[in-house]
């Protein structure tokens, strides 16, 4: 208890200034200079939700491509797909978004392919590969939770491998998977504040600016918090929404 009155005090002191007051008309909407913060801040919503829109999108197309040879009986198919996984899982985000961003481009002009990565596509290819490690397990515990009677079932009424994964096995598969995905999108939408080290203007960059001009970090960074709260309320709200519809829709 002492140590949470403590901390309370800490931020009570950061947050006032040498004449004893706050500093949150730094972000008053009813001044103009308050405003025009806010304004400021909210215009980075759209890059940061189009980037984890994309960047979950890769995602769980590279998961799925690299959960299905993982999951073969064939341990030379199924080497690969561990490798990868366990490759990019040992890799933290921060040093994979700097090679991304600064050395990718160098080993592709090494190859004669001079391609030049702005910082929005350097965090979505980051995001995208370092995601896609854990939605291919996710894949593959939910694929592996249907009962191989569905697959035997599918077989004897002629379907191909691809129409039985189409058609039988991953619409059961999603449905139980779906909270753990919704889980990594809110982990892509949070690690996305990444992107702000090179330059990308989304939430967490413009707070920094901000915070630069104005010499405010407790009250702008308050505001942060708040964004990328109402930000994952909102897909979490829209997750058990999804859930219950695709529920009912299992149930009938």
């Amino acid at each position: 208890m002492r140590n949470i009155a403590a901390l309370a005090a800490l931020i009570l002191l950061a947050g006032c200034d040498t004449a004893g007051n706050w500093g949150w008309y730094v972000i008053d909407p009813t001044t103009p200079k308050g405003m025009s913060n806010i304004t400021f801040l909210l215009n980075g919503f759209g890059a940061t939700i189009l980037l984890s829109v994309i960047a979950a999108g890769l995602s769980m197309v590279i998961g799925l491509l690299v959960a299905l040879p993982g999951m073969s009986s064939n341990r030379w198919i199924r080497l690969p797909s561990r490798i990868y996984i366990e490759f990019v899982r040992a890799i933290p985000l921060l040093p994979m978004l700097f090679w991304v961003f600064y050395g990718l481009p160098v080993v592709l002009k090494s190859m004669g392919i001079s391609v030049s990565i702005d910082a929005f596509w350097g965090a979505v290819i980051t995001l995208a590969i370092s995601d896609s490690a854990f939605t291919a397990e996710i894949y593959r515990s939910g694929i592996q939770s249907i009962a191989k009677g569905q697959s035997e079932a599918a077989k004897t009424i002629g379907l191909t491998y691809t129409q039985t994964m189409r058609y039988v096995i991953l619409p059961q598969a999603i449905r139980r998977i779906l909270p753990p995905l919704a889980n990594q999108f809110i982990y892509i939408v949070k690690m996305s504040a990444f992107a702000s080290v090179i330059g990308m203007q989304e939430l967490t960059r413009r707070a920094n600016e901000l915070v630069v001009t104005e010499y405010r970090p407790l009250e702008i960074y308050s505001l942060l918090i708040l964004e990328y709260l109402v930000l994952v309320l909102v897909i979490s709200f829209f997750v058990r929404w999804l859930e219950r519809k695709m529920g009912a829709d299992e149930s009938r």
